[in-house]
């Protein structure tokens, strides 16, 4: 039980912070560092220009996703810890919504990065272009997203020894 309870500590120091840096100020700071950057957009000519721009930004979408998955992978953690049938549905459910929030994003990204050439020249579909529409997707995919990794984490964050009235109560298996 004593081993139990220091390992869910210990992912509850990761997921917290994780959680608060990475979900809930890194959109924002990225979007300052976006709209605050010297230059709007690469002046590009040619096709390959294009595709090598947008193409240079498939690591750092991969490096963001995986950070942003950090939280998700906790939750995993403390389920393997403490199972329960009932929080393993959910954390289905957060995979599920993170996958579908990852896939979107790097869309956006991807695309945003090929309508983007200083001179207002259309190398691409239009269908490229439709891709600045996936935000509000993701929004929509992310507040239930956020909503239900908070209320886990807080789930697996609390002593299960302690009542509503804050008394701690002795465990009934002596391990």
């Amino acid at each position: 039980m004593r081993h139990e309870l220091t390992a869910r500590a210990l992912v509850a120091v990761v997921f917290w912070p994780s959680l608060f840096f990475f979900w809930f100020l890194g959109p924002f700071v990225l979007f300052l560092l976006s709209t605050t950057s010297s230059e709007v957009c690469q002046r590009l000519e040619t096709r390959a220009e294009f595709l090598a721009a947008a193409n240079g930004t498939l690591p750092m979408l991969i490096v963001q996703t995986l950070i942003y998955a950090v939280p998700i992978a906790c939750l995993v953690l403390w389920n393997r810890l403490s199972p329960e049938p009932a929080r393993a549905r959910h954390i289905a459910t957060c995979i599920k919504l993170f996958a579908v929030a990852a896939v979107v994003a790097a869309v956006w990204d991807y695309g945003s990065s090929l309508i983007c050439d200083g001179y207002g020249q259309a190398f691409f579909s239009t269908a490229w272009r439709m891709t600045s529409y996936l935000p509000i997707i993701g929004l929509l995919v992310n507040a239930p997203l956020y909503v239900l990794v908070f209320s886990l984490g807080r789930a697996y964050s609390t002593r299960d020894d302690i009542s509503e009235d804050g008394v701690v109560h002795p465990s009934q298996d002596n391990s």
